[in-house]
């Protein structure tokens, strides 16, 4: 994968992670007492500036009481 395409893929899922919590109604912060991710962290990924591990985005999911699908 391209440096362009990884870079648009964070963004992606950045700008889907700030969706749904936008649509739960949670702030970043709250967000970050739910999920033990600081909020900056959280900021960084919804910019689409940090590479998120699968377990951060795993926690984050779950703290929104959603689940990461795959395929």
């Amino acid at each position: 994968m391209t440096e362009e395409k990884k870079m648009q893929e964070r963004k992606r899922i950045g700008q889907r992670l700030a969706e749904v919590r936008n649509a739960l109604g949670i702030t970043q912060t709250e967000l970050a007492e739910r999920s033990g991710i600081k909020q900056g962290n959280i900021a960084r990924i919804e910019g689409g500036k940090y590479n998120s591990t699968f377990d951060t985005l795993t926690a984050l999911a779950s703290a929104m009481g959603k689940k990461i699908d795959i395929v």
